[in-house]
């Protein structure tokens, strides 16, 4: 007969935490950073977000609050690259922290504790996600948080305990809707597991009330404004993204985290599945495999939505290749896996992080025998999208500057500027606030919902658009000059910066028009 397999996660003496290896880890993450931290300029989302700390509110468009009610307070010492970005960054070296924190509550030494953590430091998603600001930082923080605090709680922390974890559920739910396939994993690994006995008792109710009722102003405004969110994923999945097999999605897997460390995670999800003495933690490979399910049905997933599950699955194969490892002979296999993730992690660190002037990452990248890809529906250039969203935006105020100086005094208290997406009227309120410009309008996202204003105007800058379109709204359309830059996306480059006059209609009555939600 089969031992009784033990029904609870009791909580057992842990190893010492390897302070002077994640120590280590986290200073070569703040370093790599710190050494690209001002290159190629603003990223396109940047721009909005900085934009979005003028019109504080309990929801956007295309994301909750909590990341922009952050950028505020860091607004408080500038809006310079430095200051942006190093919030991100501390959020990527507290992650590595983390990495190794919970692989030591799965019983992992020294070895686990560093491997767990070097994994997530070498994974080209965390390091492209950590140069710039945007929720998704935040996101992977809250995600690996809540999986320590879940086995702490299941290890006997009481309703305290699952306290703690609705609490950080809500707060990354404020973040970003996408940990609602968190909550979805972990309902799912309770079910699965023999926790499930779990829900019976009041702490994941107590976690699950908490995190509603901190996501509750979300959808309030939510309910207020229409289901904006809703519409601006339906039209994103529909018109935006291309579709993605299920096999796409996979392999794409093996890129994003590292190929280095493929080993690892894999040896996490079949420890927690399949070796007994690991089994009492598999309630995070079924809390994996939900989120897994959740995207590949949906059939149109970037490979990276699945990143944030990845620690606590790195933390569990770290902890069983130790275990596996520690057998007389075999402890060679750590340094050959430790080397493989750091040598495979290296080459992909250009794509991540702009270390190499703009040239000679071409260069490399041709080198490489890689071409730029997409999971949406345009057209590429020379650069990855998420570097070519740091190019033109300096070129491209001064361009609307120089349409600006054209007019007359009086014009000039009579004009606003159009952007067709929220990084060129974001460029304009963050950029152009140094050059006197006045403030931009645009039908994208959460510019439509801020609206034209409650001023009279009669003088609209556009930026690009069709000219055949933007005649159907002024009679009087003069073309000043062209976008230029060589290294921003094809559809940023020469499109018409014009001075557009005597308008047909009231721009009031034209703004349900030019709604945008994509």
């Amino acid at each position: 007969m089969r031992p009784a397999e033990d029904p609870t996660l009791e909580a057992r003496p842990k190893p010492p935490l390897a302070w002077r290896a994640l120590g280590v880890l986290a200073l070569v993450k703040l370093v790599l950073h710190l050494a690209a931290i001002q290159r190629y300029g603003y990223f396109r989302d940047e721009l909005y977000y900085l934009a979005s700390t003028d019109h504080l509110d309990w929801g956007y468009v295309d994301h909750p609050p909590l990341s922009i009610a952050v950028l505020a307070l860091v607004r408080l010492l500038g809006d310079s690259l430095f200051a942006l970005r190093i919030v991100p960054v501390l959020c990527g070296v507290a992650t590595i922290f983390l990495a190794g924190i919970l692989a030591r509550r799965l019983g992992g030494g020294a070895f686990a504790q560093g491997l767990s953590a070097l994994c997530v430091l070498m994974a080209p998603v965390f390091l492209g996600q950590d140069r710039y600001y945007s929720m998704n930082a935040f996101d992977v923080l809250f995600w690996t948080l809540a999986a320590w605090l879940l086995l702490r709680a299941l290890e006997g922390g009481g309703t305290k305990g699952w306290a703690w974890l609705g609490l950080v559920l809500g707060l990354g739910l404020l973040n970003k809707i996408s940990l609602l396939w968190l909550g979805a994993g972990i309902l799912a690994g309770l079910l699965l597991t023999e926790h499930r006995r779990e829900l019976r008792r009041a702490g994941p109710w107590v976690a699950g009330g908490m995190a509603f009722l901190l996501f509750l102003p979300y959808i309030l405004w939510e309910v207020r404004h229409g289901w904006p969110t809703l519409e601006f994923m339906h039209n994103a999945t529909s018109q935006k993204m291309a579709d993605v097999s299920p096999l796409s999605f996979l392999l794409g897997q093996l890129l994003e985290m590292n190929p280095g460390s493929a080993p690892v995670w894999i040896a996490g999800l079949l420890s927690g599945l399949f070796w007994r003495e690991l089994r009492r933690w598999r309630i995070l490979v079924w809390m994996y495999l939900a989120v897994l399910a959740i995207l590949v049905a949906g059939g149109r997933s970037r490979a990276s939505y699945l990143a944030p599950a990845y620690p606590m699955l790195l933390a569990l194969g770290s902890v069983a290749l130790e275990r596996a490892s520690a057998v007389a002979g075999w402890r060679w296999v750590r340094g050959a896996l430790a080397t493989l993730v750091v040598a495979l992690g290296l080459i992909a660190i250009p794509f991540a992080i702009p270390i190499l002037p703009v040239e000679s990452f071409v260069r490399y990248q041709s080198a490489l025998g890689m071409t730029p890809g997409t999971e949406e529906r345009h057209e590429m250039g020379a650069l990855p999208q998420h570097y070519a969203d740091m190019f033109g935006w300096e070129q491209m105020t001064g361009l609307v500057a120089e349409a600006y100086s054209r007019l007359t005094p009086e014009e000039r208290g009579r004009c606003r500027v159009f952007g067709q997406n929220y990084g060129e009227a974001g460029a304009i309120d963050v950029l152009g606030r140094r050059l006197g410009l006045p403030r931009a309008l645009s039908g994208h996202n959460s510019y439509w919902l801020w609206g034209p204003g409650k001023e009279d105007w009669d003088v609209l800058i556009i930026i690009g658009g069709d000219r055949a379109d933007n005649a159907e709204f002024f009679d009087e359309i003069e073309i000043v000059g062209q976008t230029k830059s060589p290294w921003s996306m094809p559809y940023e480059r020469g499109l018409d910066v014009s001075i557009a006059r005597r308008p047909k209609m009231n721009i009031r009555e034209a703004w349900p028009r030019l709604k945008h939600f994509i």
